[in-house]
C-alpha cells in the first residue's frame, strides 16, 4: 500500500514571509474577556485595546477575534475610543487570551502570484504556563476558513513573536524559544533550522541564545532586535553593566555584527519592577516591541520621558517615511507583552511588480 502524498511545505510551494515594513492588507488583534487574566482590570484592558485598534485604524484596517457574545460590547469600546468603525471588522473567533502575535498565524506570500496563505504554528502558551489555550491554538485555522486562505499546518511548537524577517530570505530567532523542553523536547538546532527554512522560504536563520529577564515567553525575537531594512537592525541594549539583562544584549549585538549586520543601538527603558506577587521580579519593557504598518510606526512608551523620548527619536530617523506614533504600555506589560505581541500583520496580496 502506498504512502499518503506528503504536504508540500509553505517553501516548496513557493512562499515566503515578507518584512514587516511591506505593504499589509490588515492588522490582526484578540479581545480580551477572561477576568481571570486581567484580575481587577479587564475593563480598563478592554479601553486599553480599543484605543489601540483606534489608532491603528487610522492607517489599515483591523480584524478582531473574538467569540460573537462579545461583539456588542467591542463595538460600544470602539465608539468610546472614537475608532473608524468602519475600518474594523470582527470575526467569530473565540480566544482563551490577546496574544495574537503568538497565537495567530504567520502570514507568508507567493514570490511570484502574490497569494497569501497561512502558516499555522502548535501554540501551547509558552511551554503550558497558562491555561487554557485550546482556543488560541484554533485562531488560525480559524482565520484561513473565515478568509479562505490556503494553510500550511506545522506540527512545531512555536509563536510568532520569535520571528523576524527581512522580506529577503533572513529569519531571527532565539534558541531560548524554539530549542526549549517545554515546546520542542529533543529537537536539535538543526531540526528547528531546517522547519523554519521550510515553513517560512527561508535561506538564511540566525540564532540568538535568549532574551530579557521576566519575559514569560523565555526569550521571543521581537523583545530584542527588529529589522529597519534588510541588512539594518535596530537592537536592544542595555548600557548599565550591573543589569541582568547587559550581559545578554552584548552578546546578542556581538552575534548580529558577527553575522555581518548593520546593528543600530536602541537603549532598554529603565527597570520596570513586578507589582508585589508576580510571577516574576521585573516586567520586560523594551522600546523593540513595535509595530510597522502602512506609514506608520506604532511604538511602545512607558512614562519615562526622557527615555521614551530618546527611544521615540530613534525610530523616527530608522523609519523617516513612517508616522511614530507613541502608544503607552504600562498596563499592558502587567501581563508580560506591549504593542508588536498584541497585532499581526497580514500582508498585501502584492506581485514582485507591484513591490519593485
Amino acid at each position: 500500500m502506498s504512502a499518503p502524498p506528503q504536504t508540500p511545505t509553505a517553501a516548496v510551494a513557493g512562499f515566503t514571509m515578507p518584512a514587516e515594513w511591506e505593504p499589509q492588507e490588515a492588522v490582526w488583534m484578540s479581545w480580551p474577556v477572561d477576568p481571570r487574566l486581567w484580575p481587577g482590570r479587564l475593563e480598563a484592558i478592554q479601553g486599553i485595546l480599543a484605543n489601540l485598534a483606534a489608532a491603528l485604524a487610522r492607517h489599515i484596517n483591523v480584524r478582531i477575534n473574538a467569540d460573537p457574545a462579545h461583539h456588542a460590547g467591542i463595538r460600544r469600546a470602539l465608539k468610546s475610543s472614537r475608532a473608524d468603525t468602519l475600518a474594523i471588522e470582527l470575526f467569530p473567533h473565540p480566544t482563551n487570551d490577546v496574544w495574537c502575535r503568538d497565537h495567530g498565524p504567520t502570514f507568508v506570500r507567493h514570490r511570484d502570484t502574490g497569494e497569501i496563505a497561512l502558516v499555522d504554528w502548535t501554540f501551547n502558551a509558552w511551554g503550558e504556563k497558562f491555561e487554557p489555550h485550546n482556543l488560541d491554538n484554533e485562531v488560525p485555522q480559524r482565520i484561513a476558513e473565515s478568509l479562505g486562505l490556503r494553510r500550511f499546518p506545522v506540527n512545531f511548537t512555536f509563536e510568532g513573536g520569535g520571528l523576524e524577517a527581512d522580506g529577503e530570505g533572513r529569519i531571527l530567532t532565539t534558541e531560548s524559544v524554539a530549542l526549549n523542553p517545554n515546546r520542542n523536547p529533543g529537537i536539535m538546532r538543526s531540526q528547528a533550522d531546517e522547519i523554519l527554512r521550510q515553513s517560512l522560504g527561508a535561506d538564511e536563520i540566525i540564532w540568538l541564545p535568549s532574551g530579557l529577564e521576566g519575559d514569560d515567553t523565555d526569550g521571543h525575537i521581537d523583545t530584542l532586535t527588529r529589522f529597519t531594512a534588510p541588512g539594518t537592525l535596530l537592537t536592544a541594549v542595555e548600557p548599565n553593566r550591573s543589569d541582568p539583562n547587559h550581559a545578554i544584549l552584548e552578546q546578542n549585538k556581538q552575534l548580529l555584527i558577527d553575522a555581518g549586520l548593520e546593528v543600530i543601538d536602541l537603549p532598554q527603558p529603565p527597570p520596570i519592577p513586578a507589582p508585589s506577587g508576580w510571577r516574576e521580579s521585573r516586567l520586560p519593557g523594551t522600546y523593540a516591541n513595535f509595530l510597522i504598518t502602512n506609514g506608520a510606526v506604532l511604538a511602545p512608551v512607558y512614562g519615562f520621558r526622557k527615555e521614551d523620548d530618546h527611544a521615540l527619536g530613534i525610530l523616527r530617523q530608522a523609519f523617516p517615511g513612517h508616522k511614530v506614533t507613541p502608544f503607552d504600555c504600562r498596563e499592558i506589560l502587567l501581563e508580560g507583552g506591549a504593542i508588536h505581541c498584541l497585532t499581526q500583520q497580514q500582508p498585501a496580496a502584492t506581485t514582485p511588480q507591484d513591490r519593485a
